[in-house]
């Protein structure tokens, strides 16, 4: 497809459709970790993310080879990688999905509060500092609540740790040479790099198998097949298409998401104050990748 100055009925359908990919995709870990260790599950996702990768990339007809000047940058985004997913995965586990995705997705808020200091052009406007203070807000509010079911200070404090590495990931893409090269390569450094510290994280752990069943090896194969290798691709491939602001305006579905499913597939409680942090969230995120309105002077248009 060709790309486009604007979001059209098909991408948003298909952004919605990710949305709750990603959502469903925390429930999947989840119940994934009933058989596999956190950790282990994580590690063995990014070995076969690997493999599905250089396959992909090898029909696709996608060069292997990197360029060693995005090797720095990329070994930077993999480490980040593997401290997201590490805390992550034992966030699900200790805590619920509802409370961890919450947190989780606030990673565009400190994302946007670093990128005013470090990226030019990326300076906080009013509208931005009003969605960034009211998912801290929300933030605020779920950490409080120690009385509702799920409320786990170690669970709750990794979900913040993973946000805030996916946001290190995001940075490294925006700020050295690894965004220079494919987006599949991008991803490909990631796994790579992020397979063997999770794998060795999780000997420290000791904690591999638990009581597996057959709808564990689908989970893992889920996030394997469907998030962590073509699922992205397929985001990267809308982000080609698509005005980069108009797609990260989608991005506050998916803690809204994440929260209905916790509570329609594994009959998780949500408590009150979780609901109103998860409005706070999702309405921060909106006005932070909310495109600013055009206004009309003098015939011409301006930014306000």
């Amino acid at each position: 497809m060709e790309r486009k100055d604007h979001m059209d009925l098909f991408g948003a359908a298909a952004l919605i459709a990710f949305a709750l990919h990603l959502a469903f995709n925390q429930v999947v870990i989840k119940v994934t970790a009933g058989g596999f260790g956190p950790v282990f599950a994580a590690g063995i996702r990014s070995v076969g993310a690997v493999a599905v990768l250089l396959l992909w990339m090898r029909v696709r007809g996608i060069s292997l080879r990197i360029p060693r000047s995005a090797w720095p940058g990329g070994l930077l985004a993999g480490v980040f990688f593997a401290a997201e997913f590490f805390c992550l995965f034992l966030a699900l586990d200790l805590g619920t999905v509802s409370r961890s995705s919450v947190i989780f997705y606030t990673m565009p808020v400190w994302l946007s509060l670093i990128a005013h200091f470090a990226l030019p052009g990326e300076r906080l406007t009013p509208m931005r500092s009003l969605g960034l203070m009211l998912a801290v807000a929300g933030v605020a509010l779920a950490l409080l609540d120690r009385d509702s079911g799920g409320a786990n200070w170690t669970g709750d404090l990794l979900a913040l740790g993973s946000s805030f590495c996916w946001a290190g990931i995001v940075l490294c893409l925006r700020m050295t040479e690894l965004s220079k090269v494919e987006p599949s390569q991008q991803l490909l450094i990631q796994v790579l790099v992020s397979a063997p510290i999770l794998l060795v994280l999780s000997l420290f752990m000791g904690d591999f198998i638990r009581d597996l069943a057959p709808i564990h090896f689908a989970g893992l194969a889920f996030q394997i097949i469907a998030v962590a290798s073509l699922g992205f691709v397929v985001w990267f491939w809308l982000m080609k298409i698509y005005p980069a602001s108009s797609v990260a305006s989608f991005s506050f579905l998916s803690p809204v998401f994440s929260v209905i499913l916790g509570w329609l597939l594994l009959s998780e409680e949500v408590a009150l104050s979780v609901w109103g942090a998860l409005v706070l969230v999702a309405s921060g995120i909106y006005l932070i990748n909310r495109r600013p309105r055009q206004r009309r002077r003098g015939g011409v248009f301006e930014k306000g």
